[in-house]
């Protein structure tokens, strides 16, 4: 572990393009398995981070665990055979269609929650009195919200916090669940896009 934190810190020890280091750090990372349990979660998490560091992603968003969940037979047949027999270049290119697939999924679902952002701003401005950006920020800041959290975003009573949010239940914007002693109010529209596959990926 601590030749592979010189590895991933110091570039003077093999100057290569960051995606290419990170495919070779992420494959050490797991022949080592230092964990007992959690090394391929962790090991995906140091994929994002690396690349954070190195500036190609301003905010760890490239999350490349859906593609590896889809392909794992690949993923596994190709770290195994990596270690046994040096078949580096088809790692690397496994993980390089893992950046750019992950990086298209990405890219789609951004676009996504804009379109429905824009739809909701809309919608909700053309129809409803109380309309405000800080009501649209607090929709599309988490897939839900709570009367609690409307009250302070809005500066408003709590009475007030709740009549708006039953008022977009009934438009169709959220959908109240209740979970505990609290009302949740999922985003419907946001909701559909993070829980389904992005349009558009390979």
């Amino acid at each position: 572990m601590t030749d592979l934190e010189r590895f991933i810190n110091q570039d003077d020890l093999f100057d290569v393009d960051p995606l290419i280091k990170m495919a070779l750090i992420h494959h050490q990372f797991e022949s080592i398995h230092p964990f007992y349990d959690g090394n391929g979660r962790t090991g995906r998490i140091m994929n994002v981070l690396y690349l954070v560091k190195e500036e190609l992603l301003e905010i760890p968003v490239l999350h490349l665990s859906n593609h590896i969940v889809r392909t794992k037979a690949d993923y596994y047949r190709l770290l195994q055979t990596t270690r046994d027999q040096d078949t580096w270049e088809e790692w690397v290119l496994y993980m390089l269609d893992a950046v750019e697939v992950t990086a298209q999924q990405t890219i789609s679902t951004v676009h996504a929650i804009k379109a429905a952002l824009f739809d909701y701003k809309h919608r909700i401005r053309d129809g409803y009195k109380f309309y405000s950006q800080d009501l649209i920020n607090n929709l599309f800041t988490h897939p839900y919200t709570k009367i609690e959290f409307i009250q302070r975003d809005l500066q408003v009573s709590r009475m007030t916090a709740t009549k708006y949010l039953e008022a977009l239940v009934d438009g169709g914007f959220v959908n109240k669940q209740k979970g505990g002693r609290s009302n949740y109010y999922i985003n419907i529209a946001l909701n559909q896009i993070l829980v389904q596959p992005a349009q558009g990926a390979r």
